[in-house]
């Protein structure tokens, strides 16, 4: 089992990658958590079992306390995964740039009309998943990350769960929805969806962001989880 860890005796704050990439994404995100005193923790998926059990079993060899989870993307379906199976492990839940995993029939109807497939699958990774205005203003973030993104293949996943919109209202963590405003995959109308199903959730739209906002706008992102994790 590959993973990051900070050590030390901070409260924990597991980070959990997209589909594309690795636990070295979060690269922007472990100085700045660590110097608010927490522990950062970055698991390295594989494409074997349901990811979620990957993440209990990291839990139990680690000895952790409750947890603070921080997903992206397919990373955050399976913190909502791990959420509905272990909520006790956790102390809250941040679902960034996600489509949740929900398999409800309206909702993968109105997917497919958002990413028409197999034409949309076939874009390439950058264009999909990084906004418009962080490829234009940065070359060479654009070029690190697809350095990163491309250096493993992308993790297929497995979840113990179905998740649906009834799944999501039974979740009782606090929780955050975090997006970009030109998000591809979870537009602001599609986080408000989930917001309307998770009670008691937060939630924000970064500016000029695509489906990374770990990586785009790394501040904003950093500053909006700390606050709220730091309640919690």
């Amino acid at each position: 089992m590959d993973f990051q860890d900070t050590g030390g005796n901070g409260t924990p704050v597991v980070f959990l990658h997209a589909a594309t990439g690795h636990s070295a994404m979060w690269q922007h995100q472990f100085p700045a958590f660590t110097a608010a005193g927490y522990r950062c923790i970055a698991l390295d998926r594989t494409a074997e079992g349901f990811a979620s059990d990957q993440l209990e079993a990291l839990a139990t060899k680690l000895v952790l306390p409750r947890c603070h989870l921080v997903g992206t993307a397919a990373g955050a379906i399976i913190a909502v995964d791990y959420a509905l199976s272990h909520a006790a492990r956790l102390r809250s839940l941040v679902l960034a740039n996600t489509i949740v995993g929900v398999q409800d029939a309206d909702y993968l109807e109105m997917s497919q009309r958002l990413r028409p497939s197999p034409q949309f699958d076939k874009l390439p990774a950058d264009f999909r998943e990084l906004g418009p205005s962080y490829r234009a203003a940065n070359a060479e973030g654009t070029k690190r990350w697809n350095a990163l993104a491309h250096a493993k293949s992308r993790v297929s996943y497995t979840m113990r769960n179905r998740i649906t919109y009834a799944a999501l209202q039974t979740i009782e963590l606090p929780t955050l929805l975090l997006t970009g405003d030109a998000d591809l995959y979870m537009p602001p109308s599609v986080l408000r969806l989930f917001a309307a199903r998770i009670r008691g959730c937060e939630s924000l739209v970064i500016p000029e962001c695509g489906h990374s906002a770990y990586w785009e706008q790394p501040e904003m992102f950093n500053r909006a989880v700390l606050q709220f994790i730091r309640k919690h």
